[in-house]
């Protein structure tokens, strides 16, 4: 006991410093070299904050848009090259499942190079899809070392630049990401209906499918209301093309007509007092977002053989690995760090408008840590 105590005054002088939080044991010198530190002020204007990431553009409209388009140019650089590794892999006279790939089977799912019974007969559109991603991905890539490093810090106001607090603009800018997301869903559509078709696990071979558009078969998977009856699945209970060709149709109209009103509408009062204007609450909306995708994805690859047809994908309820427990293990571990990403900005923001800013969220640790051994 004395031994600790005698440690303790030892420490606690040097926790009580100026620079105590650099110095505690959570600031090592090789992450102060990297610019981490527990000063989130300090951290917005070094060179390299390890955690930092984009809260040091947060008023930077220019060098934030040259980050996003960057990150855009790796997610796309990283489907063209990795599609290119497993068609060098793919062998037509193996299930897919049984090679480990995880693109193509996506690419055949949309009918693409399959024949009778799944047979891949022509891989020449995976290779082309492949190529238009890695071109995709150096224009990406340019646009976003412009942004980031080039091209002015702040955007112009008249144009494409905005303000937080400004709902006009704020709620344009969702309109315009719920037009493009419409127009995602309405190609899976086309491609369906006019382009081909899709693979249609049921049938074993690709074919014209005719979207099923009514509103109360559609909305009710929403519910857990099947064709079957009522199960806790949801969405993932169905059973047909026709089906999620339909909701997909549904999905694109509501997301466009939706945008639409959002570029040109301004948010109402309820909208005005209800939700937080900063940053940090777009960015904890959006993680809330794609931890609802992950989950519902992971979902949907478990116990749905017909958006993820066993063909392709592995026998649904294997105990072994598989390429279908991988996927739905990696889309359920991404939606859960989603979500937690969403519940800590969404505290950030209720901070952030409350004038309080706690920076990284090992910062906070950190500073509580601090606190706690020098009381």
């Amino acid at each position: 006991m004395g031994q600790i105590a005698g440690l303790r005054e030892k420490i606690i002088p040097l926790l009580k410093e100026e620079s105590s939080m650099n110095n505690a044991l959570f600031w090592t010198p090789v992450m102060r070299s990297l610019g981490w530190t527990a000063n989130a002020q300090e951290n917005q204007t070094m060179g390299a904050p390890l955690l930092g990431g984009n809260m040091r553009f947060v008023d930077l409209s220019g060098r934030l848009l040259g980050a996003h388009v960057a990150h855009a140019g790796l997610i796309v650089l990283w489907a063209g090259a990795m599609t290119l590794f497993e068609l060098s892999r793919l062998n037509v006279d193996l299930p897919m499942y049984e090679q480990n790939l995880i693109l193509l089977p996506h690419l055949a799912t949309l009918g693409l190079g399959i024949g009778e019974n799944g047979q891949v007969i022509d891989t020449y559109p995976y290779y082309v899809i492949a190529m238009l991603h890695l071109i995709s991905s150096a224009v990406l890539g340019a646009g976003g070392i412009y942004h980031g490093v080039l091209g002015p810090e702040k955007l112009d106001q008249q144009g494409f630049g905005y303000d937080w607090q400004d709902g006009k603009k704020m709620t344009s800018i969702l309109g315009i990401h719920l037009v493009l997301l419409g127009i995602g869903a309405a190609l899976l559509v086309l491609k369906a209906n006019q382009w081909g078709g899709i693979y249609d696990p049921l049938v074993g071979e690709v074919r014209i499918v005719e979207p099923n558009l009514d509103p109360i078969r559609i909305f009710g998977y929403l519910f857990g209301f099947s064709p079957d009856g009522w199960t806790i699945t949801g969405m993932a209970s169905v059973n047909n093309l026709e089906d999620i060709v339909g909701g997909h149709l549904w999905v694109s109209l509501l997301c466009i007509s939706g945008g639409i009103y959002h570029i040109f509408s301004e948010p109402t009062g309820w909208a005005k007092r209800a939700l937080i204007w900063n940053g940090e609450a777009y960015l904890s909306y959006s993680l809330g977002a794609l931890a609802l995708a992950g989950f519902s994805v992971a979902c949907f690859v478990s116990v749905n053989d017909i958006a993820y047809p066993s063909l392709f994908y592995g026998a649904i309820g294997e105990t072994g690995d598989s390429v279908r427990a991988a996927l739905a293990s990696v889309h359920a571990a991404l939606g859960f760090l989603a979500l937690l990403g969403h519940l800590w900005h969404a505290y950030q923001a209720r901070a952030a408008s409350r004038g309080v800013d706690y920076g990284t969220f090992f910062d906070l640790v950190a500073k509580n840590s601090t606190q706690a051994l020098t009381t």
